[in-house]
């Protein structure tokens, strides 16, 4: 037998509004105009809501925290193509997801501040956090699966970062999803590291989404920093899903900004000119560009914008603050019943809470 091709695949790019501000009208998403100013709104929300938390880090007022400079179209955009019966999963820098979806930022707040209490109160369809690396994309899937099995007409949103697609749970939820057709989003928000590893470093691979292409389903690469397309293509995604088309990935092609973490230095691993540039692509400002040259933006509706999120930044940080944790809290949300040696330890805390009390007021 002669020796012949039985595979060629590819992947597409799709980039909408560019740095400048200036549209492909081809490719532009019908959208009014309320709907274009809550995109511009919660992105900046998003990136205020960010800058106060580092500010509350560095003051030693909030645990360590991972900043979403830089990403915030590709989380609102997605963000706005879900609807609320959709299951959304987050990493850790989905900030701006979490606003859009209606996540109160005090939650937020709470949550960074050490306090799990804050997944207690979260609305339906919305997972907790993910910190370990890529352990969200399994249960995402299960989701979709489990909606499928049901005959529920929803989806699931997974979100991670380039570094989450070297690990093995990223490739076997991949996998179950394209065997089974899950209803399946995978959002990779690929910020160019992985903490100091940059992205040439984790595979040879010339494009993150097509991997998905080895699972058997669609893998598309979008502009990161253009909310148009990212909302375009998400919105696509999920119509598929919902319709029984199976999952597709769509690697958001993006910058981190800041560190990846508080805890991080982004300067011993990359050079400052490299940031410079990626400034120039600035998400917020090709989509305040783009409205005001649609005539629905200016700059005094930007002054009194800002002064609002504000004042809603700084009530939902009072908020945090005044908030007391539930101590016993730690061990009651673990399982559905709490194990012997959970209750154990519990009954131990709370005893020597109470006699350091006893002895304080003594």
């Amino acid at each position: 037998m002669p020796r012949q091709k039985i595979l060629d695949m590819s992947v597409d790019w799709l980039s909408i509004l560019d740095a400048q501000g200036n549209v492909d009208e081809s490719l532009e998403p019908e959208l009014d105009t309320e709907t274009l100013e809550k995109f511009y709104r919660t992105m900046v929300l998003t990136r205020m809501y960010d800058d106060k938390a580092l500010k509350l880090q560095r003051q030693g007022r909030m645990l360590t925290f991972g900043s979403s400079l830089g990403q915030e179209a590709t989380a609102v955009g997605s963000a706005f193509a879900m609807k609320p019966d959709d299951w959304f999963f987050p990493a850790f820098r989905e900030h701006g997801v979490q606003i859009a979806r209606g996540i109160p930022l005090s939650l937020l707040y709470i949550y960074w501040m050490g306090s799990e209490d804050a997944n207690l109160t979260l609305p339906p369809k919305n997972f907790p956090v993910a910190i370990p690396v890529s352990t969200q994309v399994l249960h995402a899937v299960g989701a979709a699966w489990a909606a499928k099995l049901k005959k529920q007409n929803i989806a699931s949103v997974v979100y991670f970062g380039d570094g989450a697609t070297s690990e093995g749970d990223f490739h076997e939820g991949m996998n179950f999803a394209g065997v089974f057709k899950t209803p399946t989003v995978f959002i990779c928000q690929n910020n160019q590291y992985a903490i100091s590893l940059p992205r040439e470093k984790q595979t040879a691979s010339k494009t993150l989404a097509q991997k998905a292409l080895a699972y058997g389903f669609e893998g598309i690469q979008v502009d990161g920093n253009d909310i148009l397309a990212v909302y375009s293509v998400t919105l696509a995604a999920l119509e598929k899903a919902r319709s029984g088309g199976g999952p597709t990935m769509i690697e958001c092609f993006t910058y981190r900004m800041g560190s990846h973490t508080t805890s991080d230095d982004p300067t011993r691993y990359r050079q400052a000119a490299e940031v410079e540039e990626w400034k120039k692509k600035d998400p917020i400002k090709r989509l305040r560009i783009y409205l005001e040259k649609k005539g629905i933006w200016d700059q005094s509706r930007e002054g009194a914008m800002i002064k609002e999120i504000t004042d809603e930044v700084e009530k939902a940080v009072k908020e945090a603050e005044s908030y007391k944790p539930v101590v016993e809290n730690m061990f009651k949300y673990v399982y559905a019943d709490m194990p012997l040696h959970l209750k154990e330890q519990m009954d131990e805390l709370q005893g020597f809470i109470s006699k350091r009390r006893g002895d304080e007021s003594g």
